[in-house]
């Protein structure tokens, strides 16, 4: 009997985890509907701007911006994204791979001189390099409390600043892109300095466009370079936002799925202990009788 009480303990258990991963899994599927809805928005517009900017790419040549301005890269700033909380797969530990990966590969010699900065948004990401004593500046935890633009746009100006003061040399930026609930893209950009040519099969040649522009192009240039590059990581904040709980939804999913499983072949154990059992008492009840008559 005593066996019956674990198995019938370990069930309750099951079923209990079960109905809380079920519960996660609604719970994220809503957030993920309303993350989607915000990056589908803002997709077009990024686009449109990336274009724009690509069909007038000539002209940041002569750019004075201090954002297109190529240097050296002796000091590196690396702008993190992942999420604050956990129970999303390997959502987080993949933008931590990549983010070491890319490290390792581009950018040893720079770590090796201590000039390899973290900019961190989302508290996993933030915990990660903060313990291994990377150079963590900043702490963005909260963004996610009111993901807005505005609030987004208080980390760009810091890091547009850096970069501008000379502060930093080169900046990266590492997201997860999604792509649906189910896929994201690990992707690594440039940030700063602005790429004065973009690869994007969609966009359409400068040779086929003929803008008519006023004010002239390079006061326009000039105003678009600062927005481009907020919104490039507003998008990136907002895809990694979406790709969180198309994550944490397909993980609960999973994870119910498991319980279902081990509830199914916790029962069989149950019902095989408990047949167990009766056949006992049955052949004790048998046998006593059969004493009691001899």
């Amino acid at each position: 009997m005593a066996n019956l009480k674990e198995v019938r303990i370990r069930i309750a258990s099951v079923q209990s985890t079960q109905q809380i991963t079920k519960a996660m899994k609604m719970v994220s599927a809503a957030k993920l509907k309303r993350a989607t809805n915000a990056i589908i928005q803002l997709r077009p517009y990024a686009t449109k701007l990336k274009e724009i900017l690509g069909n007038l790419s000539g002209s940041l040549e002569g750019s004075s911006s201090p954002f297109t301005q190529e240097r050296e890269p002796n000091k590196v700033l690396i702008v993190v994204v992942s999420s604050n909380r956990g129970l999303a797969g390997a959502f987080n530990m993949n933008v931590i791979k990549a983010t070491n990966n890319l490290i390792a590969e581009k950018y040893s010699e720079q770590y090796k001189r201590g000039n390899v900065s973290i900019v961190a948004i989302g508290k996993k990401s933030q915990d990660f390099y903060e313990k291994r004593n990377y150079n963590v500046i900043g702490n963005n935890n909260e963004i996610y409390s009111a993901l807005t633009f505005e609030n987004v746009t208080k980390i760009t100006d810091a890091i547009m600043a850096g970069f501008a003061k000379g502060d930093f040399d080169k900046v990266e930026l590492v997201y997860n892109r999604f792509k649906n609930a189910a896929v994201q893209i690990l992707t690594t950009e440039q940030l700063l300095p602005l790429p004065k040519s973009e690869e994007d099969t969609t966009a359409v040649t400068a040779s086929n466009i003929d803008y008519i522009l006023e004010p002239s192009q390079n006061e326009i240039v000039e105003q678009l370079i600062p927005k481009s590059i907020k919104i490039q990581l507003f998008k990136a904040v907002l895809d990694s936002h979406a790709s969180e709980h198309g994550a944490r939804m397909t993980s609960m999913d999973k994870a119910t799925e498991n319980a279902g499983d081990l509830l199914k072949a916790l029962k069989l154990s149950y019902n095989q202990a408990r047949q167990a059992a009766i056949t006992t008492e049955l052949t004790e009840i048998v046998s006593g009788a059969a004493a009691l008559n001899g």
